[in-house]
């Protein structure tokens, strides 16, 4: 399908390659028409978005560690009933494009002293991702019903420098906690809400390179072990079975390859009509023939 447009595409430039301005002035419209339908399912290729669930329902419990964290999918809404002072950690996929955004609400006791609570992210190294923007850290006021907590990631690049610190594609955690808690209130019950949602940025965030694996629990362990470790009743890491409906995407593909078409086309379109205007009529009528 997709070499019947290129073909589609290539007459396009040779038909403006032989007609001059008209004829290629009417071509522009077939040829960004034939490069947008390309684009369509290659966008959705190159960058895969986890759906909820069907009912929406989630884990009901919270992990204590990053090694106990809660898997949860995105579009999920997790819940836990936990108390204060306690770390509570759930983890999430996210692929390259993708744009998550954590929100956090918290359920307070009837009673209780002003609380400051946070909630953090982590990437599948457990490197501690900046949220570009939301409320990171809120302070709950006394005898305050709840507080509501986000923080908005920047865009998962599919590829980075080692010594960057870009989100890259993989598992995520999130961990919920309060700041400064005093003795009073520690140890009151809570019940938390966490869910992740992801905007789609397509490829205004691509990158030429690509991870060879994603980041996720257990990966170099399985790389090195191969097949027969993943077999073996004793293998002691087990990948994360988390990951996007569409699995982890992979390839050089993304949409900035057609508005590089679109460009050049444009371009092309651009020279013909230059030579078109300044090439004039003919000859010039004081200029006598040749003899």
């Amino acid at each position: 399908m997709r070499t019947t447009r290129v073909l589609r595409s290539l007459r396009v430039l040779s038909d403006v390659r032989a007609g001059g301005v008209g004829r290629a002035g009417r071509a522009v419209g077939a040829g960004l028409l034939v490069l947008g339908a390309a684009a369509s399912p290659a966008v959705a290729d190159s960058s895969p978005s986890a759906s909820p669930s069907d009912d929406g329902a989630g884990p009901t419990s919270a992990g204590t560690s990053f090694r106990t964290a809660t898997e949860v999918d995105q579009g999920e809404q997790a819940t836990a009933s936990a108390s204060m002072g306690d770390y509570l950690y759930w983890s999430f996929p996210a692929d390259a494009g993708q744009r998550p955004t954590v929100k956090a609400t918290v359920k307070l006791p009837d009673a209780h002293a002003s609380a400051t609570w946070q909630v953090d992210v982590y990437d599948g190294l457990r490197r501690r991702q900046a949220c570009q923007y939301g409320a990171q850290t809120r302070t709950a006021a006394q005898d305050a019903a709840s507080v509501e907590l986000s923080c908005t990631l920047r865009t998962v690049r599919a590829w980075s420098e080692p010594w960057a610190d870009d989100p890259l594609p993989g598992t995520y955690y999130v961990r919920l906690t309060t700041v400064g808690l005093k003795a009073a209130d520690l140890g009151l019950p809570v019940s938390a809400e966490v869910q992740v949602d992801s905007k789609d940025v397509g490829g205004a965030a691509a990158v030429d390179g690509s991870l060879a694996e994603p980041l996720v629990p257990g990966v170099a362990v399985a790389a090195e072990g191969g097949e027969s470790d993943e077999d073996s009743e004793t293998s002691v890491a087990v990948l994360s079975s988390i990951e996007p409906d569409d699995g982890w995407a992979s390839g050089w593909w993304s949409d900035r390859w057609v508005w590089t078409g679109v460009g050049g086309v444009l371009a092309a379109l651009a020279g013909v009509g230059g030579y078109s205007l300044t090439r004039g009529a003919g000859r010039p009528r004081q200029v006598p023939p040749s003899a």
